[in-house]
């Protein structure tokens, strides 16, 4: 995997999915491939698994399944634990373009 500042350091919005193999994991990939269908070039849409990333999700203090996050410039916008659907997710996005 890239490093995680240069992944999030970008002038767009970057929606990171932290999720652990225990999720509904096809729910959540099918859901994310909608967001960025949605937001085309505009947002990157990245998962990230917390069992294969324990130091970043430990630094980041990722608790619950799953942990959605935006980033925009390096800083982090919105944070946020429990399943989200496809609209509110690009919803969300659409604040930070």
């Amino acid at each position: 995997m890239a490093k995680f500042g240069e992944l999030i350091s970008v002038n767009k919005p970057v929606l990171i999915d932290f999720y652990s193999d225990w999720d509904e994991v096809e729910s959540s990939v099918k859901t994310l491939r909608d967001v960025a269908a949605a937001m085309g070039s505009s947002a990157k849409v990245i998962k990230i698994d917390i069992k294969k990333n324990e130091t970043l999700a430990d630094a980041l203090r990722v608790k619950g399944n799953p942990t959605f996050m935006i980033y925009k410039d390096g800083e982090m916008k919105w944070r946020e634990t429990g399943f989200k659907n496809a609209d509110a997710l690009i919803e969300m996005i659409q604040k930070y373009l």
